[in-house]
Formats: structure tokens, C-alpha cells, sequence
């Protein structure tokens, strides 16, 4: 799984990235991160509000730090336990 974190690394992208983390440990799921910091590559996802959330080329998420329950539902088909 390739996960890209999208943002100019402000404290909502980091605090994004550390949820991501954190479920992706406690599901057991094999990820890939990537943090995007450049603006051009961003906006060519169509994100226009940062932190955006790319899960396997799929904009899952803009604008915001996302809760805890949304996160854990982009994971739930995937889980490995």
C-alpha cells in the first residue's frame, strides 16, 4: 500500500501523517509513506486544502486533520489480523 501524505509539512500535515501511522501499526498493514511537500504535485492531485491523504493513487481525504473513526475506515477492507 502507498500512502502520500500532501502538504507544505505544517503541524496539521505532521499530526495527519502520525494518525496514519499509528493505525497503519495497529492494523498491521504493510504501507509505504511518502510525504509530498511540493506544491506543484499537490495541486495535480486536485488538492487545494492541505493535508490531502493519497491511499494507492486515490485522493482519500483534503483539508484538515482527519479523525481517528474515517481513518480507521480506509483501512477496514485491508486489514491483515
Amino acid at each position: 500500500m502507498e500512502i502520500k501524505v500532501l502538504g507544505p509539512g505544517c503541524a496539521n500535515c505532521k499530526n495527519t501523517l502520525k494518525r496514519i501511522e499509528q493505525m497503519v501499526m495497529e492494523k498491521g498493514i504493510a504501507a509505504n509513506f511518502e510525504k509530498v511537500e511540493d506544491m506543484q504535485e499537490i495541486i495535480a492531485y486536485g488538492v487545494m486544502s492541505t493535508p490531502g491523504v493519497v491511499i494507492d493513487g486515490e485522493v482519500v481525504h483534503a483539508g484538515g486533520v482527519p479523525a481517528v473513526d474515517k481513518i480507521e475506515t480506509w483501512f477496514s477492507s485491508t486489514e491483515t489480523n
